[in-house]
Order: structure tokens, then sequence, then C-alpha cells
């Protein structure tokens, strides 16, 4: 047999190959018709026989009627038991034989095809019809909290609805997202497997009806061009819409963050994750209590960032403002043209379009009280002394990546003269040291190997004489248990230390799983660890409102205005109660605004908020005492 040549066998072989390759669909259509086929064959042999139903009828059946006996047996065998007459029964039995074997195949095929369709709908490839929704591109420890905070921000929204598509299992990611999050409250959760960087699979989730799309950074080796990718599939999708995106993505190097913002341009907003979490430590180590701070701004469960116009302030100054909200902080203005200025100053005059940002605990709650008399006690404000620049010593125990970049963040912020130790399990790190020392002009850097878990190496080194001390974790060589292990010991080591010698030391230390932070909660609020758990709540509040990038950018940055911690003798007396816009008048004239107070008193109580008051209400009347410290938004 040629290719020319070939027999009517050989082609209905490769007709009915054809056929079944089709798939269930073709196979229950084919199925059912040839079951109709003998249920109109058995029909019209009773008509055209003249056969009847039992012996004592001489009239036969209808075509209709010996169709529905037809069908009867064709679905139920056990139906001709009661048959009566030869004939009846000879074609009865056919039409029963044959429905035997069609109908069987064919429940066989529904049942695969039902099987088949259920395996598919557990791979998560269907295509996602939602709009407006809340596009999560990628899986790491990281989402967890964002989800958990991206619920928190969408308990006034109807509707809500928040897509991730990840390279994993989607039933296996539903039940982790269960069990680590538990109430989604009113957020539909929705789970699809892919690869974030395939347009085909990114199509799945319908990115042009997403709201935001926060595009996570794996953990492997490479996560930066994972991400980069991404953002191409996103962004040079052909089926892509017209209208700009919100992209909001996590970035680790820096080399990678101008690629990066090349690729996205206008509609990515990327945050330098590595770089944010070195200076947001730094800053921590300084001023005891910061963190508690930042998490207050950070998370959507207390206190948050607005931008609101307002008409009745315009032609008004800042300090009017300022003055005029008395349950919402305003720290800067959001121009006409787009620009944020923090801390302007306090004549500077608003313009119609102009919006107040304001710190706040909703968005209904920035509102002008309407107060013309502040009660502003004037004799209790006090001009206060600038603190003389002193040099610091600084005790970093163990290493990782984001090290060399917190030592030259730090090195921003110390006077000349200051001191640096490092302390490491080998002497690897030894190089990376010597390396940062080029590049750093007001430390000096001194590394030791060392465990930092050895008790006797601690009290050696006598930790109270640093006033600041970094614990990293060995995120680069250990797993994540093994790394939060050790920093846990550490911490805990030192805290003794600073018990039984009553000098008290700010430390800072790092942890990679939430679930061990939890653990060192026995320590006190100075001992704050700084986690992924700030990235998440970063590319949360990112993914809500882009805007809040540039005050984010100013208020981390070590130039420009930042978050302090200063001591409230510099603002008022303490030998006497006064209420918050007695505070507020005294930062103004210092060029400084002021938005809460720590309670030295209450540094160590968790139910009080380690004594950290974001927002207070001004017309609040508080007796400060001398330790106190008051929270400003200051150049220095």
């Amino acid at each position: 047999m040629d290719a020319y040549h070939y027999n009517f066998k050989t082609w209905l072989r490769y007709k009915f190959d054809n056929f079944m390759s089709k798939g269930p669909a073709a196979l229950i259509g084919g199925l059912g018709l040839l079951s109709l086929v003998v249920i109109v064959v058995g029909a019209l042999i009773m008509v055209l026989a003249g056969i009847s139903t039992s012996p004592e009828s001489e009239e036969g059946v209808t075509f209709i009627e010996g169709a529905w006996l037809s069908l009867m047996r064709t679905l139920d065998a056990g139906t001709m038991g009661g048959d009566e007459g030869w004939a009846f029964r000879a074609v009865a039995f056919a039409v029963t034989l044959g429905g035997v074997f069609i109908i069987s195949t064919l429940i066989g095929v529904l049942t695969s095809g039902i099987e088949a369709k259920l395996g598919e709908l557990r791979k998560g490839k269907s295509f996602v019809v939602e709009k407006d929704h809340t596009l999560i591109l990628g899986w790491s420890s990281k989402i967890f909290t964002l989800i958990s905070e991206l619920i928190t921000a969408n308990e006034n929204r109807k509707n809500a609805v928040i897509v991730v598509l990840a390279d994993r299992d989607k039933v296996e990611m539903e039940e982790e997202l269960k069990m680590k999050i538990g109430n989604f409250k009113n957020t539909r959760m929705i789970c699809r497997s892919g690869s974030p960087n395939d347009m085909d699979h990114l199509n799945i989730v319908n990115p042009n009806t997403a709201r935001s799309i926060v595009v996570l950074s794996p953990e492997d080796d490479n996560p930066d061009a994972q991400v980069i990718k991404t953002i191409l599939a996103i962004t040079n999708n052909p089926n892509r819409r017209k209208e700009p995106y919100h992209i909001v993505a996590e970035i680790k190097e820096k080399e990678n963050y101008d690629v990066a913002m090349m690729v996205g341009k206008s509609e990515l907003c990327a945050i330098l994750s590595d770089e944010l979490i070195s200076r947001i430590t730094v800053q921590t180590c300084r001023h005891s209590g910061l963190s508690v701070v930042f998490i207050e701004l950070l998370d959507f469960g207390g206190v948050e960032i607005y931008f609101q116009n307002e008409p009745s302030l315009t032609g008004k100054t800042f300090r009017d403002a300022v003055l005029a909200y008395e349950d919402s902080a305003i720290f800067g203005l959001r121009r006409a043209d787009g620009s944020i200025i923090l801390n302007p100053p306090p004549d500077t005059r608003i313009a119609a379009d102009d919006k107040v940002i304001a710190i706040s605990e909703d968005d209904d709650t920035v509102v002008v009280s309407g107060r013309t008399d502040f009660g502003i006690d004037t004799s209790a404000i006090v001009q206060g002394v600038k603190e003389a620049a002193h040099t610091d010593k600084t005790l970093i125990l163990g290493w990782n990546h984001k090290a060399a970049s917190i030592i030259m963040n730090l090195d921003d912020y110390v006077a000349a003269g200051s001191e640096l130790l490092v302390i490491a399990n080998s002497d690897h790190y030894q190089d990376e040291v010597e390396e940062v020392t080029k590049h750093i002009k007001n430390q000096t850097i001194e590394f030791r190997k060392g465990d930092t878990t050895d008790r006797e190496l601690l009290d050696a080194i006598n930790v109270s004489r640093f006033h600041n001390v970094v614990i990293l974790c060995y995120s680069d060589v250990l797993d994540v248990q093994a790394a939060d292990s050790l920093t846990l010991i550490t911490l805990l080591h030192l805290r003794d230390i600073a018990e039984k010698t009553g000098v008290s030391v700010n430390v800072v230390s790092e942890m990679l799983d939430i679930r061990n932070r939890e653990l060192a909660t026995v320590t006190k609020v100075d001992d704050f660890i700084v986690s992924d758990k700030i990235t998440s709540l970063m590319l949360a509040q990112l993914s809500e409102n882009k805007e809040l990038k540039a005050v984010f950018d100013d208020l981390f940055d070590e130039e420009g205005n930042e978050i302090y911690l200063k001591p409230i003798t510099n603002y008022v007396r303490t030998d006497r109660p006064v209420n918050f816009y007695t505070v507020v008048e005294s930062a103004l004239q210092k060029r400084e605004v002021a938005i809460g107070y720590k309670i030295y008193a209450h540094r160590d109580d968790a139910s009080q908020g380690y004594g950290i008051v974001v927002d207070p209400k001004k017309s609040d009347v508080i007796a400060f005492e001398p330790q106190d410290k008051l929270i400003v938004i200051a150049e220095n």
C-alpha cells in the first residue's frame, strides 16, 4: 500500500482517529447521535412490522410510542422485563443491547470529561472576569502581610477583589492564604496558576481592568530580572489597554532600579526594598520608638496619610492649615502641578488647587474644625537648645547583603570621629567591611570574628558603651528559621545585659519570619524587628495611592525632611499641662511640624502603644514629663 492507494478500511480508521482526537465534546455528541439512531431504527422496525406491545393487541405501535419505548429500554435494561410477545421482545432486546454499550460508553466519557474539567479548574487556568480588582503577581513571604493590609483597606469598598497569579498550585495557594490570613472579610480572593512574565498567563488574570498591579520580588537568585520581565509583559503586551496602568513593584538592587523605571516609565511606582530597610534600620536605631511611628503610618489599621483639597484654606498660610484641623495632623502640601512639599515654611501660601497632606484616622475625618481660639499657652513655649553634634558608637552584630548599605546610610547621620564595631561569625565578611570602609568619611570601622550568640563575648565588649546596636540575620547563608533563631538568642542576651546593668541601649534587630517576630514580644519596643513587613506595608500603601511615593521618598531619605523624636523640653515647659495646640505652635516656630508624642513612662507597655501617640486631638491637654519626646517632621 503506497501513499496514493489505500482501501476503505484505512480511510475509515483515519477518520475515526481524527474524530476521537477532538476530545470529550465530540465523543459525547457522536455517542448521543448513535443512541438516537438506535432509538429511531427500533421505532421504525416496530411501525413497519406492525409489532404490538402484547399478543392480545392487534394494533401496532405508532412511531412516537415506539421511539419512547426504545428510549426507555436504551436507558434502563430492566424495563424490558415485563415485555410480552416474541417479536416485540426481539426488537426491545436489540435496542437494549445497543443501549448497554452506547449509553455505558457515553456515561464513561461524561465522567472522564467532568474529571478533566475539574482538573483544569484545579490548575487555575480559567479567565478572571473581574474589574477594578487588585492584581498581585508573584509569590513570596511578603504576600500574607500585603493581602492582610489590602483586606483592611477594602473594608469600605463594595465587591472588593484581590487576584493572585503565581507559578504555584492554585489549591495550595488558596489553602495557605486561608491558614495564615483566615478572615478575608468583604474581600474575595481569586488565585490562578501561571508565570507572571508569560503574556498568555498574564491575560488570564485580566490586567486591563485591574485598579492596581503589585509585582512581588520572587525568592530566588535573580529576583530583579523576573520582576523586570513581568513589568515588560504587562506594558508591552499587544492586548494591553490604552489607559496607563498603576503598577507597584519591588526591586532589590540599586543598579536594576533605573532599568525597571525605563521599562515601566510613568506607569511604574518602584521601591528599592533593601535600601528602604537599610534607611529605616538606621533611623530607628538612632531614635527609640520610631519604628512604632513608621508602622502606624504605613499600615491601614490606625492613622493613614491622605491628600485633601480644602477651598476655605485658599490664600491662607501653611501655619493656618496646621491649626485649622483639630483631629488631623497636616504636615505638607501637594501643589496643583503634582509636586510634594513636606514641612514648608509656615508662611507658605496655599493656592486654590493645592491639597493638604494629612495624617488622620480616615479620609472623612480630614475636616477643618472651625475653631478660632486654640487655647495656646504662649508662656509655656520655650525656645529650646539645639543639640550639639556628638560622635556615636555603633555596634553591628551579624552580617548580610544589606549591611554595607546600612553602614553607608549611618555615615550620613553620625558626626566625624564616630566609631563602628562589626562582629560576625566568619572572616569572609572582613573583606566586605574593608570594601565599605573606602566609601565612608565619618566613621572608623573595626571588624572582629565572633559568635554573636556567645554571652561571654557580649559581656566582654561592654555593650552599654554603644549608643546604637543593630542585629542583622545571616539571611545570605542560613535558612529563615536558622537565621531568625540566632537573631532571637542574641536579642535576648542583649536585653538581659541591659536589665542587669541598668543601662538602656537602643537595639534594632532584623528578622525574616513574622511568626518569629511575635516570639520576641517579650522584649521592649526599642528591640524593634525590621522585617519584610515594612516592604509589604509600603507596597500596599502605594497600590492604593501612587502619590504617596514622593512622600515616602522624602521621609525615608537622609536628605530633606524626616521623622524625629526630640526632647519635649525643647518645645514646652513640663511644669504645667498644655494642650497639643501649644506644642504644635512651638514646633511651627522652629520650622517643624509636630505629629505626635512619646510618653516615656509607657515605653514598655504594649497596651499603651509603647507610649507612642500619632495624630492626637490638638485640644487634648497633656501633662508631659521631662523624659517625654515630641514626634516631629523636620529637616534635621
